[in-house]
């Protein structure tokens, strides 16, 4: 037994110190940009993100909606892997087929398909347009497509048929798969078009919508691949990871992560020296959860394109109850990051950390990349939003969103914790948190606070921000000067406002 010297601190007990705001402190200036993989010090990774954010590998959180919009703000999610191998890596495919501007095509209808049906597909899509397919499939022959402005129910009928009211393929300005974005909209401001079919072989591969072209331009930092398709992780485990790990790949998936409480293992090593066995450095693997060096170490040897950091601080998580396992976040990142940089000036190698707990806040976000985290994963936070998967429900007159833990019965991931394939006690909550609108809101706002905080360091990138900034623990009296309670004047008390 031993007693490791310190108290386990978290990301609360820690502010920063300002630094030097100089004339290049300016928010145009600042770059939060991360590399997502290891790669020779020097060297630019294989993925990089512009938004040091991705969402943790959950079935309450990372969706195929979620992972698109996430990747178009410059993050990254990792579709969750308690699921049939087949159906994650269909998740993958509905995201690898959006291009950065160009849209899948959500609903595809039959010419018998009743006009009362198709305007519920898109409303349930939230789109505005259908492709028309010979047999209603996504991969059908390509007849025409159908919009909200092509009839009305109250004129035509809602048993009208799709196939007297859509525009005939014949009638419609099309483009090969091969045309590029600026050729795209350059097609449809020249022909007045509202949308742009992309096919290739008598199949629709994309649309572009004008009502996109100013979204094109908001999405300057977007996730991209080679291809210009938007990029997205997926989670495996360490036991079908022989048949997940090519599946995934097959699909499209750019990173992989090992999805575990504690990854500090031999069957993590294992998956790790199988994909490299298997692929060498063109797939990348990432690994954890980890708490020290020398679990980081450990995985760094295996190969590990990251390792995430942080066992029993997540929101949903109840790990350190149950099991008496875990640190504080801060302790644990200040001891993994010291490692990272060893394992890096010792070997050429950098190996990215991800910050994966304990991150109740945006401040504690800017502290995790203070301390020297690359990236950060989260679940609570993205799971409050419209494109998380959950559902949005009311409770006494306040809307939320349900969440759940991995390791909780609903999750029913028994083996993710060696429960030998029936949940003897739960290392997760199943609950609810407070709804909170858009993800592009929420991210830019969020961006906009690191962006503040780095700029008051007198930082503009996030390596500069992890060596010079100055941080110092916070007592207890700290805490209670700065949370005296006042009541907070809402706009509807002044009738003058």
């Amino acid at each position: 037994m031993k007693i490791l010297p310190e108290i386990s601190r978290t990301l609360s007990e820690y502010l920063l110190i300002p630094g030097l705001t100089t004339a290049d402190c300016t928010p145009d200036n600042v770059d939060l940009g991360a590399a997502l993989v290891r790669h020779r010090v020097g060297e630019e990774p294989g993925v990089r993100i512009a938004t040091p954010m991705v969402s943790a590998i959950m079935q309450a959180v990372s969706s195929p909606k979620l992972a698109v919009a996430l990747a178009q703000v410059g993050g990254l999610s990792f579709i969750h892997q308690n699921q049939p191998v087949e159906e994650q890596a269909a998740d993958v495919r509905a995201v690898k087929r959006h291009k950065a501007g160009f849209r899948a095509g959500e609903v595809t209808v039959a010419p018998d398909t009743h006009l009362g049906e198709v305007t519920r597909q898109l409303s349930d899509a939230e789109q505005g347009v259908a492709v028309v397919t010979k047999t209603g499939e996504p991969d059908g022959e390509f007849l025409g497509i159908i919009g909200l402005d092509d009839f009305h129910l109250e004129r035509h009928g809602a048993s009208e048929s799709v196939g007297n009211r859509m525009r005939e393929r014949a009638g419609l300005v099309t483009a090969p798969a091969s045309v590029s974005l600026s050729e795209a909209n350059e097609l449809i401001w020249r022909h007045h078009l509202d949308v742009l079919p992309v096919v290739e072989d008598d199949r629709v591969v994309s649309l572009v919508l004008k009502r996109d072209y100013q979204a094109h331009k908001t999405y300057h930092r977007a996730s991209v691949d080679g291809e210009k398709r938007l990029r997205v992780g997926a989670g495996i485990n360490s036991r079908d990871y022989k048949d997940r790990i090519p599946a995934l790949v097959e699909a499209g998936a750019d990173v992989l992560c090992l999805d575990s409480s504690d990854g500090y293992s031999e069957f993590q090593r294992r998956t790790l020296e199988f994909a490299r066995e298997q692929y060498g450095d063109d797939v990348f693997v990432g690994a954890g959860n980890v708490v020290d060096g020398r679990a980081f170490r450990y995985l760094a040897d295996a190969g590990a394109a990251f390792v995430k950091v942080g066992i029993g601080g997540g929101a949903i998580c109840t790990t350190r109850a149950q099991k008496g396992i875990g640190r504080g976040q801060a302790s644990a990142l200040l001891d993994v990051v010291e490692a990272r940089d060893a394992y890096a000036r010792e070997t050429g190698v950098y190996v990215p950390l991800c910050c994966d707990g304990g991150l109740l806040n945006d401040s504690h976000m800017a502290m995790a990349l203070a301390m020297g985290a690359d990236f950060i994963m989260l679940g609570r936070y993205f799971a409050r939003l419209d494109e998380s998967p959950s559902r949005k429900l009311q409770i006494g007159g306040q809307w939320y969103k349900e969440y759940w833990g991995e390791g909780s019965r609903r999750a029913q991931n028994a083996a993710r914790y060696g429960q030998g394939g029936r949940m003897v006690f739960e290392e997760g909550v199943d609950g609810y948190v407070p709804y909170a609108g858009s993800l592009y809101d929420n991210v830019e706002r969020t961006r906009t606070k690191l962006i503040s905080t780095m700029i008051s360091c007198g930082s503009t990138n996030a390596r500069d921000f992890h060596r010079d900034a100055v941080l110092v623990a916070v007592s207890a009296e700290s805490f209670k000067q700065t949370g005296a309670e006042i009541e907070v004047r809402r706009p509807a008390i002044d009738a003058g406002e």
